[in-house]
């Protein structure tokens, strides 16, 4: 019997036999979109003004997409199944009472639509519409905004007298860090529209939450022991809870 040994074939001069096929290069991961939303429940009234531009400036520049929404566009609806969608998010409102319960304005006018969708709610007092306004209280939050329900937001800011009340309810369903108002505030004087700018300012030159937070206070804060009789001790209604590590 006759054995004729046949050559080897070659890839780009190596053989067959030790050739090495690369596999397809990976698709390049894309980083996903930050997003923000800025909800004024009140802007008619108390417009935003520049104050906006200058939070979207910082917000834009940081890599998020920002959505604005003012007045009617701030509905029970988007509260309840948006703001999970936004790592950022800022509701600027206030309060009024009813039968001595305190409601924060949503936006979303009051109707029987309204009414009629959210019927066990308006039952029960947790939603109120006798300003015109849709209105909800500290229990809708606590009915609402279960543990998980914000596992997806980073940082909230409450732009709203007495926030710091239902702040804690919103980092137990899962938002990192939460900005809150203590006490009563005026949207009218823009203090408070002043102070989120300089904290948003702070964090995107890089600072984290606990140095924006008070190095926007802290220059209020007056020596215990005035030099002038006149002056009182100042310290504005703000501060945080969560994360104060937390940066944009």
């Amino acid at each position: 019997m006759v054995l004729v040994a046949l050559p080897l074939a070659t890839v780009n001069n190596v053989s067959a036999s030790t050739a090495i096929i690369a596999p397809p290069l990976a698709t390049p991961l894309v980083a996903q979109q930050k997003t923000a939303v800025i909800l004024s429940s009140l802007d008619h009234v108390y417009p935003m003004g520049q104050y906006r531009t200058d939070m979207v400036y910082y917000l834009t520049h940081a890599g998020y997409q920002v959505t604005a929404l003012n007045d009617t566009a701030v509905t029970i609806d988007f509260l309840l199944t948006q703001l999970n969608n936004y790592q950022l998010v800022i509701w600027r409102t206030n309060t009024y009472t009813w039968k001595h319960v305190e409601y924060w304005y949503v936006g979303e006018l009051d109707s029987s639509g309204v009414e009629t969708q959210y019927a066990n709610d308006f039952a029960q007092g947790f939603m109120n519409g006798n300003a015109g306004i849709v209105g909800v209280n500290l229990n809708w939050f606590q009915e609402h905004f279960t543990a998980g329900t914000l596992n997806k937001v980073k940082l909230m800011i409450l732009i709203s007298s007495d926030s710091d009340s239902f702040a804690s309810i919103f980092v137990a369903a899962g938002a990192t860090t939460v900005i809150f108002a203590n006490g009563a505030i005026d949207l009218s004087f823009g203090e408070i529209d002043d102070l989120t700018n300089q904290v948003l300012g702070s964090m995107y030159a890089g600072q984290n939450v606990y140095s924006a937070v008070y190095g926007a206070v802290s220059p209020f804060i007056q020596n215990a022991n005035p030099e002038d009789p006149l002056d009182t001790s100042y310290t504005p209604p703000f501060w945080y809870q969560g994360d104060g590590t937390l940066t944009l």
